[in-house]
């Protein structure tokens, strides 16, 4: 068995770049999609179950792309035919999303969008796992969390620029402004040639030299929890009960309808299971649900950290919008000039969380060199934490940019950290299923934040948004406690 050759910082940079491009159409949806469906005539406490798309399609898309990129070789590799289709269907998604006539549309264009965006972005996380050895994994992951950052600056800042330079930043009711059209026009361009960049600039190690790696199974310290035979019936009748059961008390209950969706992925899990049951083990679904079952060990408590940690991003990207504006610059009134200054300014919120994201990429593979792994997520996610709450004690907006300092280093982390923890726990061969898998405990808290936080906002946290940032606070904090549960083969890399 033969380590895996080290790469030089050129070659990590190559193979990592296309995440630029990736970001950009990620910031351009995040920061303008709310701004876009309340534009077109939304209500504030329907626009979580707008961004439903995101979350919904990551759960439908990820697993599958998985499961077929690590199935696939052709001239070009196995991930690089997946990075390219997203970005072509991402770009093209990005023409249409701005220029949306009506609500229904705009929803519509945000689930082709991000199901394109998943298409690429799944097997980029697989790809670093193929590529690295154990030692730079974390290297990898804090690159593309690098060019995250760079790419999340420059798109979120756009709709701001313009407007500086003289485009129009509001528009007719119904119209969206010219400044997010032709910021969403040069973020279609910028992700496609980014892609493009690393499809052509780098190649990939064949299945067969990946299995002859001496990282292509994980140690013992990650061990796989085994489940014997098919999914038992009274487990499938268990989640479907419970489906049934809590849609029938929200319908006695006249809860919000959005609730459903918790009913719905219950009952819909209970489906999945009792539909691998019935088909052939070689099926793609059976094969993805036994996967499923039998996660490793240190994936199952990594869920956890994940589960409140992008709950507190979906808060904060579906809210942050709406309190800011409120709050900070007292409209809520989509057509008038205070509420367009404060979305805009928003936009260079998010555009400098994603900047301090940049620079906290550099940083953490220090950190984990000196104090590991766990401690360095746990130190990251409570800075993030504490970056939300004070969303609520700071009156001045401009000083909101402190507040994104901790953000940025939490997002950061977010998307490094976990997945260094993660590839070394699961076999060479099933890289991709398993990235594809593990975003189940990204999605599956951003559907429950999408269905549960309108709910919330109305009737226990007084109608103000600026409340959903503090609890998305408060979720950061819990994800750090969660992660000194998580076992590492090496604390110090």
């Amino acid at each position: 068995m033969n380590s895996k050759p080290q790469l030089s910082f050129w070659q990590i940079w190559n193979m990592c770049f296309g995440f630029l491009g990736i970001q950009f159409g990620f910031a351009l949806q995040n920061a303008n999609a709310s701004r876009i469906f309340e534009t077109l005539g939304a209500p504030m406490d329907a626009v979580p179950g707008l961004w439903i798309a995101a979350p919904l399609t990551g759960l439908l898309v990820q697993p599958v792309i998985g499961y077929l990129s690590d199935r696939t070789w052709t001239r070009w590799g196995r991930r690089r035919p997946y990075f390219m289709i997203g970005a072509v269907l991402t770009t093209l998604a990005l023409l249409v999303m701005p220029n949306s006539p009506t609500l229904w549309i705009a929803a519509g264009t945000l689930w082709v969008l991000d199901a394109s965006i998943n298409i690429s972005m799944e097997p980029f996380r697989a790809f670093v796992g193929d590529q690295l050895s154990p030692r730079q994994r974390p290297t990898g992951f804090s690159m593309q969390s690098f060019f995250i950052g760079v790419g999340a600056v420059v798109a979120s800042f756009l709709p701001f620029i313009l407007a500086h330079f003289g485009v129009a930043n509001t528009a007719g009711p119904g119209e969206v402004p010219d400044t997010v059209r032709y910021a969403f026009y040069f973020g279609a361009a910028v992700l496609l040639l980014a892609m493009s960049w690393t499809v052509f600039s780098t190649r990939e190690y064949s299945p067969a030299e990946l299995a002859g790696f001496d990282d292509a199974e994980p140690s013992a310290v990650h061990s796989t929890q085994r489940v014997g035979g098919l999914p038992q019936w009274s487990q499938i009748g268990s989640w479907l009960g419970l489906g049934v059961l809590l849609a029938a008390l929200i319908a006695w209950r006249q809860g919000d309808r959005m609730l459903y969706v918790l009913a719905g992925l219950c009952a819909s899990y209970g489906l999945l299971l009792g539909v691998a049951r019935v088909l052939p083990g070689t099926h793609m679904l059976a094969t993805i649900v036994d996967d499923l079952r039998s996660m490793p060990g240190t994936m199952r408590r990594l869920a956890w950290v994940q589960f409140f940690s992008w709950f507190a991003l979906f808060a904060m990207w579906i809210y942050t919008t709406a309190a800011v504006a409120g709050t900070h610059f007292g409209s809520t009134d989509t057509q008038s000039a205070a509420y367009n200054e404060g979305a805009n300014w928003v936009g260079v919120l998010f555009g400098a969380y994603n900047g301090f994201a940049a620079v906290a990429a550099l940083i953490i593979p220090l950190m984990v060199r000196a104090i590991g792994l766990r401690w360095s997520h746990l130190v990251n996610l409570w800075l993030g934490g504490l970056g939300l709450v004070s969303l609520m004690l700071i009156k001045d907006p401009h000083w909101l940019l402190l507040s994104m300092f901790g953000v940025g280093f939490a997002w950061a982390s977010i998307l490094s950290l976990p997945y260094a923890l993660l590839s070394d726990s699961v076999p060479a061969a099933k890289m991709g299923v398993y990235m594809g898998i593990f975003n189940f405990f990204i999605v599956i808290p951003q559907l429950v934040a999408a269905s549960a936080l309108g709910f919330a906002l109305r009737n226990w946290l007084g109608g103000e948004p600026i409340h959903v940032l503090v609890l998305g606070g408060c979720s950061l904090f819990v994800a750090g406690v969660c992660v000194l549960r998580v076992p590492s083969q090496q604390e110090v890399v």
